[in-house]
C-alpha cells in the first residue's frame, strides 16, 4: 500500500503538467488558417502588381488581414508576436518562394504578365480567397 501512494502522487503531478504542455502555441507559421491566408494575400498582391488589368480589392484585403490577426489573437498570440512574424525577412522569403512555386505550378512564367493575368482571372472566376482579393477590368 505504501508504494501506491507515491505512484498516485506522481501520476497526479504528471497530469496537472499536461494541460500546460498541451496548450503550448505552435509557431504562427504552422497555424494553417494564418499561413494559407497570408500566402493568398501575397499571391494576390503579386498578381495585381504584375497584371495591368487586375487590381486589388483593398477594403477586402484589409478586412481579411484583420480577420487573420483576430484569429491569431484568439489563439493566444500577442500583437508583438504577430507583428514580429509578419515583418520577419526570413518568413517573407519563405512565403515568396512558396508563392512563386504555386504560380509556376499554375503555368505562370515569373515576370511575364500574361500568365499572372490568366491565373488572376481564373481565381476571380473560381471565387477563391485569392480571387476575392482581386478585381479585373
Amino acid at each position: 500500500m505504501q508504494g501506491i501512494k507515491p505512484l498516485l502522487l506522481a501520476a497526479m503531478i504528471g497530469t496537472t503538467a499536461l494541460p500546460a504542455a498541451a496548450t503550448a502555441k505552435p509557431p504562427l507559421g504552422e497555424v494553417k488558417a494564418v499561413h494559407d491566408g497570408l500566402l493568398a494575400v501575397g499571391i494576390a498582391d503579386e498578381i495585381r502588381k504584375t497584371c495591368g488589368n487586375i487590381g486589388a480589392r483593398m477594403i477586402a484585403a484589409y478586412s481579411f488581414l484583420g480577420d487573420l490577426k483576430g484569429k491569431a489573437r484568439a489563439l493566444g498570440y500577442s500583437d508583438d508576436e504577430i507583428e514580429d512574424y509578419v515583418t520577419s525577412k526570413d518568413e517573407k522569403k519563405k512565403y515568396r518562394a512558396e508563392g512563386e512555386a504555386w504560380l509556376q505550378a499554375r503555368g505562370v512564367t515569373l515576370g511575364e504578365e500574361a500568365g499572372y493575368c490568366r491565373v488572376g482571372r481564373e481565381e476571380i472566376e473560381r471565387g477563391s480567397q485569392i480571387g476575392a482579393l482581386l478585381r479585373a477590368w
